[in-house]
């Protein structure tokens, strides 16, 4: 047996820059998989912090939620690690590009299905934090991983470059809030919530502005 099917979780800390401003952050690192076959979402600034959550298992990917450089800023160590391939929305490409000199290994697309455990990983493309931002929601075990589109509270920020306010209200009331209620939202930064503690608040959001 391989066992159930579980999330595992750390928590790295480092610096995100765009725009020419840099900000200390501590970014959630979460593995999803079995006793023996797990997937990196996000791979932030701390690739020995990440190995020790994958540890002696087989690392099927690293699945990007978007290419700001405080998510993808181990990527380039796990795969001389591991070997374990990269997964990114082509729409990121213009922030992956930033860090890397070498392109994602593959092209997430909407809709698709990537299998760990057997078991279906869906991708939503949810742009607005990032053109190329993306959720990966796991029917089965009744969780979402958002990245920075929605979190407890609200979306993502929406302030500095590729960003657009209306396109991630848009994601999150087409792509995320109509998701069973009860559905665990795994962010990119700090607490985790549910659809349905924050489905409610969305009018609020677009009235505030952010």
């Amino acid at each position: 047996m391989s066992g159930e099917l579980r999330v595992d979780h750390a928590v790295t800390s480092g610096t995100f820059s765009l725009d020419g401003g840099t900000w200390e952050v501590d970014n959630n690192v979460w593995v999803l998989g079995d006793d023996t076959q797990c997937v990196v979402i996000d791979a932030p600034h701390d690739a020995d912090a990440i190995a020790a959550v994958v540890g002696e298992r087989e690392l099927v990917a690293v699945l990007c939620t978007h290419a700001h450089d405080d998510h993808i800023g181990a990527v380039g160590d796990i795969f001389d690690r591991t070997r374990a391939p990269s997964y990114l929305h082509p729409e990121d490409r213009v922030l992956w590009d930033r860090v890397y000199q070498v392109g994602p290994d593959h092209e997430l697309a909407d809709g698709q299905v990537i299998t760990v455990a057997g078991t279906e990983v869906r991708v939503l493309h949810t742009p607005g934090h990032s053109p190329g931002a993306v959720c990966f929601y796991v029917p089965a075990l009744g969780v979402l991983f958002t990245g920075d589109t929605l979190f407890q509270g609200g979306p993502g920020a929406t302030g500095r470059s590729y960003s657009d306010f209306p396109t991630i209200i848009d994601s999150i009331r087409d792509k995320l809030l109509v998701l069973p209620p009860e559905t665990v939202v795994h962010t990119g930064h700090g607490d985790s919530t549910t659809i349905g503690d924050e489905a409610p608040h969305l009018q609020e959001w677009i009235d505030r502005g952010h």
